[in-house]
């Protein structure tokens, strides 16, 4: 028997699928300008003269990193009432976003900061900026410049795996998709469309990022 498709439900569902996405763009927003604030000064940090420094931060790189993404946001939701620290799921999700994005970001970064001459920074010491300025107004612009690419596709990979914060209950777009066909039984439905719907995230949020680093970082760089 021939499985006959149906979206005759998508019009009531609308309103369902466009709160997941907004869920879904507010955990991306706020989850994207703090792992890259860290993450900067992650990688300042890494590169500092204090060995445990750099030693604590490497610890931590290769603690996120080798762990599924969903066990770190398990610990911090389920974990972490042990000791008394119970956070809202949504807290919870933002907090394990950031620290997982951070963690990765802190490579992409570094990479940017190895890459910028030393000469540069010679030359401006030289000039008697001090060493914050130095890497404030002439090592970081560069920097982001070089990595703004591959940035731009830690963001997108993080907003994907934001789907993952569904399984505590945090309504974004995967957690309406769920709770829908769940209610419809349609599976291949529901899951297209909400495919569809990443996808558009996905390709709207690189060139929206791609846009912002051509006026913002290719400005302060020259």
């Amino acid at each position: 028997m021939g499985y006959a498709l149906d979206f005759g439900w998508l019009n009531d569902a609308a309103g369902m699928i466009a709160r997941g996405a907004v869920m879904t763009i507010f955990l991306i927003a706020v989850t994207s300008v703090a792992g890259t604030a860290l993450s900067i000064l992650g990688a300042a940090a890494r590169r500092s003269r204090y060995p445990l420094l750099r030693r604590a931060i490497a610890a931590y790189v290769e603690l996120i990193r080798n762990t599924p993404f969903l066990v770190q946001l398990f610990f911090i939701f389920f974990g972490l009432p042990r000791f008394g620290i119970r956070l809202d799921p949504l807290v919870a999700s933002m907090l394990a976003m950031t620290l997982n994005m951070t963690a990765y970001t802190i490579e992409i970064v570094g990479a940017g900061l190895d890459a910028v001459p030393v000469g540069q920074k010679e030359a401006a010491a030289a000039l008697g900026l001090r060493p914050s300025q130095v890497f404030i107004k002439i090592v970081l612009p560069q920097a982001l410049k070089v990595i703004f690419p591959a940035l731009t596709s830690q963001i997108i990979i993080m907003m994907l795996e934001s789907s993952v914060v569904s399984q505590i209950a945090v309504r974004e777009l995967t957690y309406e998709a769920d709770m829908l066909q769940a209610r419809t039984f349609r599976a291949f439905e529901t899951y297209f469309i909400i495919t569809l719907v990443y996808l558009c995230l996905s390709i709207g949020l690189r060139r929206l990022l791609l846009a912002i680093g051509r006026r913002t970082i290719a400005r302060g760089v020259s």
